[in-house]
């Protein structure tokens, strides 16, 4: 086929090859100041020690930073486990609820 007798789909109207396309600025808004977030709830079956171990599991920290999350579900009833992409949100709420923790992912 020849470049001019080619056809150009674009914005659902076809084109000439030849002819001008118009631009199309788009404006994609995205918030990486607030991004996801995993919601850790307390609940009153899991020790301490269980929660612990599947906070590390599931974001892959350290002991004492694990314990600080456990600790501010304790104390506060939930705590925030992760923030970031929706992806690895969904991975964190995934392992902390193999144990049947109870999480809620925020926007």
């Amino acid at each position: 086929m020849k470049e001019d007798e080619s056809k150009i789909l674009n914005n659902n109207t076809i084109h000439s090859a030849n002819q001008e396309t118009p631009e199309v600025d788009e404006l994609v808004e995205v918030d990486v100041a607030n991004p996801a977030k995993v919601i850790l709830f307390d609940d009153e079956w899991h020790t301490f020690d269980e929660v612990i171990n599947q906070v590390i599991k599931a974001i892959n920290c350290d002991y004492h930073k694990a314990q600080q999350i456990t600790w501010q579900v304790h104390n506060h009833g939930k705590a925030v486990a992760y923030s970031g992409d929706m992806p690895g949100c969904l991975r964190v709420s995934a392992v902390l609820e193999e144990i049947a923790l109870h999480t809620e992912i925020e926007m």
